[in-house]
């Protein structure tokens, strides 16, 4: 067995449904602080949530940049226990991938980066830079106490960090095929459009909120919002929750209410969203309240030397060019880039994430850690 697969079962094997760590920062602790690691806990949350994260660091003999390995050791819930093939939490190989929550989101990508870094450092122990773990056990929750609670302290404290991969699971059909460089920011709005209510009889006696939104919703989602650019798609703009009435077929509701969502782009801001949004329900003249919910910004790090230098350990281990793409949710690495100037997230195949029957092709783990060794090669010493 591969220390890559072995340290892999070891993480799989520990409970850790956000927001519990089931000890996995303590185990990936007892691997670094031999390699010159200085590991600091990093405790948050309340009493009913709390939060486990760790900050890691082992200084260079000479200056150089810090690269930062970024991820989480929670994991989602299991789901319906019996419709899984084999316990979720026993680690299980079968027909040629290894099973288990968080196989492939993320504790392969945990191992893989401490593996990576134990060869890196047995044959090059006086590397220039520094090489630094940022890891949290509140990725897949509220995300309130995790990633962002550190690099607040970091950045008050002005540690500087250079370079950053988050060990995500971005990869579709195979290991390499493609690299996370940037993510999509998420607005939200709560909106409620009020009217009169009546009896459905006599309409004139009421105002329907139904009728009022109707021509302002058609709008907003017929806008054309931006055209993106080379790197994102363009902005969108969906209603996912929309409510009204009071269940009773012959009365008009007094109010509607809607959820929408933007996925945006760096080609537009959260406040030229907003203004366009209250500018064309204030077109109608609605009586409505609007509240918004900024989950995350947009972050971009365009080609350049981190970029390359993964791309590069790519196309070593594997021979293939992979593709810089900015699609799917938010991450992480939302936060680590307010601090950071490059951030990337690259891991396995992400098509079992988060269902029954996690897993990741037995054939994809050493690459992975591969991958990760020879990016630290051309980052600290190239």
């Amino acid at each position: 067995m591969s220390a890559t697969l072995e340290f892999t079962k070891q993480l799989i094997a520990r409970q850790s449904v956000t927001p519990e760590d089931g000890n996995c920062q303590a185990l990936i602790s007892e691997r670094l602080k031999p390699l010159g690691f200085v590991c600091e806990n990093i405790v948050s949350g309340p009493d009913s949530f709390r939060v486990t994260n760790l900050w890691a660091k082992r200084t260079g003999s000479q200056t150089g940049p810090t690269v930062v390995f970024a991820g989480h050791t929670d994991v989602v819930p299991t789901g319906p226990l019996e419709q899984w093939h084999s316990d979720p939490f026993v680690p299980t190989e079968r027909d040629g991938k290894l099973y288990g929550r968080g196989a492939a989101d993320m504790k392969t990508s945990l191992a893989a980066f401490v593996v990576a870094t134990e060869e890196f450092i047995a044959a090059h122990p006086n590397h220039p830079g520094n090489i630094a773990f940022l890891l949290t056990s509140d990725e897949e929750g509220p995300a309130h106490d995790g990633t962002v609670v550190v690099c607040n302290a970091l950045s008050a404290r002005g540690e500087k960090l250079d370079y950053c991969i988050v060990g995500e699971p971005t990869s579709v059909n195979t290991i390499g095929d493609m690299i996370k460089n940037g993510r999509r920011g998420s607005l939200s709005g709560n909106l409620t459009v009020r009217g009169v209510q009546g009896h459905i009889a006599y309409p004139h006696l009421a105002k329907n909120p139904i009728h009022l939104l109707a021509p302002a919703l058609a709008e907003l989602a017929s806008e054309v919002w931006d055209q993106g650019n080379n790197y994102f798609p363009p902005t969108t703009w969906q209603v996912s929750n929309i409510h009204a009435g009071t269940g009773a077929t012959n009365v008009i509701p007094g109010e509607i209410s809607l959820h929408f969502n933007f996925r945006f782009s760096t080609a537009s801001t959260v406040e030229g969203l907003q203004a366009r949004v209250h500018g064309i329900l204030d077109k109608y003249g609605l009586d409505y309240q609007l509240d918004w919910s900024l989950s995350g910004l947009p972050f971009l790090t365009p080609k350049g030397t981190l970029c390359d230098a993964l791309s590069a350990a790519i196309q070593d281990e594997c021979g293939i060019q992979t593709e810089l793409s900015t699609t799917g949710g938010t991450s992480d690495g939302r936060f680590i880039a307010k601090i950071c100037p490059q951030v990337v997230e690259f891991g396995p195949p992400n098509a079992s994430i988060h269902k029954i029957n996690e897993h990741i092709d037995l054939a994809f783990i050493e690459p992975l850690k591969n991958i990760y060794r020879r990016a630290l090669e051309k980052l600290l010493l190239s």
